[in-house]
């Protein structure tokens, strides 16, 4: 078999799929192969300034060998052998999108916690702008949702440094939802829903904590339901 060139998209796409083909999250890799546990996490694929970032030689080698892959299989988890890997001066997020439609999955953008505030979402909760990174999703999610990476240990332990959030802003939200809400001052928070009414949102602290906190309709920019969490 001849190894075909691998691309940036393609390297991420087989560790994502080396991860769930051993049931584990990107981040679960990370750390089962001694790693630091966001090594692997969207937002260190590209830089700020948009550019591609490659995985180290040396975390290829200590992927495959705790999960006991030869790289010719990882090879083919990447997909290039398929024709996935295409050079033509597209964008890298419009290159993902369709080979992620080819392969019946989503790319989902995401963004670290520590970088989310409103001006990455459109009115309506939709990612704009640079700086975003992608997932390879698995799954059936609307073209609405979005990630964002955990880190620090604020919502400890319910989401732990290094899982990501899946979040969308056309799924309902019904009292004990947890979501991501918008604000109109520009912060962006994650809260557990006690109440939503015509008044506005009843939230509670997911974290040890447990403040309660009373957000009007009009101070509320957006929300979105957290819909799927790696971890």
């Amino acid at each position: 078999m001849t190894v075909p060139m691998l691309q940036h998209a393609d390297v991420w796409r087989g560790i994502d799929r080396l991860a769930a083909k051993h049931g584990l999250s990107a981040s679960g890799l990370a750390r089962r192969a001694g790693l630091d546990p966001t090594a692997f996490n969207p937002s260190k694929r590209i830089t700020r300034e948009g550019r591609p970032r490659w995985p180290s030689t040396e975390s290829l080698s200590k992927i495959l060998a705790v999960t006991s892959e030869p790289f010719i299989d990882f090879v083919l988890l990447t997909g290039a052998h398929g024709g996935d890997a295409v050079s033509n001066g597209h964008g890298g997020a419009e290159l993902a999108e369709r080979g992620a439609a080819a392969r019946g999955s989503r790319i989902v953008p995401v963004l670290p916690l520590e970088r989310l505030a409103t001006e990455h979402f459109s009115a309506a909760g939709q990612p704009v702008g640079a700086g975003w990174g992608h997932l390879d999703f698995d799954g059936s999610i609307g073209r609405d949702a979005f990630g964002i990476e955990i880190s620090g240990s604020e919502f400890d332990p319910v989401y732990r440094d290094g899982d990501t959030l899946i979040a969308s802003t056309g799924a309902e939200i019904r009292r004990g939802d947890r979501v991501v809400l918008g604000l109109g001052s520009g912060g962006i928070l994650i809260r557990r829903v006690a109440r939503h009414d015509a008044d506005g949102y009843y939230t509670e602290s997911i974290g040890p904590s447990g403040r309660a906190q009373f957000l009007t309709n009009s101070e509320v920019r957006f929300a979105a339901r957290i819909i799927w969490v790696s971890q």
